[in-house]
């Protein structure tokens, strides 16, 4: 897995029904993008993570 800051993690809700969780990427603390990663959750919750195989990074949007 690998990220940069700004980009978006989300984490698959395990269950039916579960909603996803959304955060964006505020720091990267592993090496070359890798995690643990600091994030922020849309309710501005921070926390660190290791996401695990039900989660995806998805490149932070690019403004022109």
């Amino acid at each position: 897995m690998h990220a940069i800051k700004g980009d978006r993690l989300v984490q698959h809700g395990r269950v039916v029904g579960q909603q996803d969780k959304v955060a964006e990427i505020v720091e990267v603390m592993g090496d070359k993008g890798s995690p643990p990663y600091r994030v922020r959750f849309e309710d501005g919750h921070e926390a660190v993570c290791s996401p695990g195989p039900d989660a995806e990074i998805r490149p932070r949007e690019t403004r022109r």
